[in-house]
């Protein structure tokens, strides 16, 4: 049997993609409290996230960096996405900018943990990918449509995407 090498780098991708996902769920998280979602896309997904996010750009929101990072996704193989969902864990600490949990769930606000558990979550997801050599960003833009348009669900308050590319040149590094 021969493998051809795009196909063992698309199955290697997915394969890491997998991995990170692992990676995103095992990660450490305030209390011990799990509300991390994440979710692999590839092909008419994927693209279907492009277009979310330039119709973003279309709408004059940061349109030179959505319009950049859309592009990186249309090129690369898949991305992994990576949210949060909120919830208040009763530690009353005041790093969300309020005196109180209630208080910053009265506000509708988010938990200061559930971001900091989101940032350890994509850190270690990246790092997956970085380990194995596979060329990946990154992008609040990718995670900024997919809350906005749910693609992780309603409750999913913060994310994060991830694009993975294995091409001869990094299509990340050298964007416009």
């Amino acid at each position: 049997m021969k493998i051809k090498s795009i196909t063992a780098e698309k199955n290697a991708i997915i394969s890491i993609a997998e991995m990170m996902c692992a990676a995103a769920r095992t990660a450490p998280k305030a209390k011990g409290v799990d509300n991390i979602e994440t979710l692999i896309l590839t092909e008419k997904d994927k693209r279907n996230l492009v277009e979310k996010m330039r119709k973003i750009a279309k709408f004059g929101y940061r349109t030179n960096t959505f319009m950049r990072d859309a592009d990186c996704i249309s090129k690369s193989y898949a991305v992994v996405l990576i949210g949060t969902k909120t919830s208040y864990l009763g530690l009353d600490c005041g790093f969300c900018g309020f005196t109180t949990c209630q208080n910053c769930m009265n506000a509708k606000a988010a938990c200061a943990y559930n971001a900091g558990d989101l940032g350890i979550a994509v850190s270690s997801a990246a790092s997956v990918a970085a380990a194995f050599h596979i060329d990946n960003r990154i992008m609040y833009t990718a995670g900024f449509a997919t809350v906005k348009f749910k693609i992780l669900g309603a409750n999913v308050k913060i994310a994060f995407g991830i694009p993975l590319s294995t091409t001869g040149k990094n299509i990340f590094f050298d964007r416009k």
